[in-house]
């Protein structure tokens, strides 16, 4: 199995007696052995599905995951349907695409920046570029008022 070494320490528990040390290594007060953190790419892999489907706006099991390793960084590929309004929708109510997050291109845009950052910050990993390809749409069914 392959596993992905995050380049940042993950946060201790409150009373684990671990400290993060400033080379990326946990080490123990209690014992002085070093460690390091490791996270397999299926976590990983589970990870930024999840991130990428929150930024998307569709279901973890529809975003399809590929990892890959540029020059010691991750490079990160996002194949996934976007949520959108219904086009009745848009056309009673041209003002929704602004309001929804704009364009689709908008919008991948937007989620490509916020998948590298949040996959990021929750891995510790030096992610280096983040590709969302776009294989559908997901219809936002319209709500009715009541």
């Amino acid at each position: 199995m392959s596993t992905v070494t995050a380049s940042r320490p993950s946060a201790p528990k409150p009373d684990s007696g671990v400290r993060p040390t400033t080379a990326g290594h946990a080490s123990s007060s209690a014992s002085g052995a070093l460690g390091h953190t490791r996270i397999t790419a299926r976590a990983l892999n589970h990870l930024i599905a999840a991130v990428a489907a929150e930024a998307l706006g569709v279901a973890a099991r529809s975003v399809s995951i590929d990892l890959a390793d540029e020059a010691g960084k991750l490079t990160v590929t996002v194949r996934s349907p976007l949520r959108v309004v219904s086009l009745p929708h848009v056309t009673r109510e041209p003002g929704i695409v602004a309001r929804t997050g704009g364009t689709l291109l908008d919008r991948a845009t937007a989620a490509q920046q916020q998948i590298r950052s949040r996959a990021a910050a929750l891995s510790g990993s030096d992610i280096s570029a983040v590709t969302v390809r776009l294989t559908g749409i997901d219809i936002q069914p319209e709500r009715r008022a009541s």
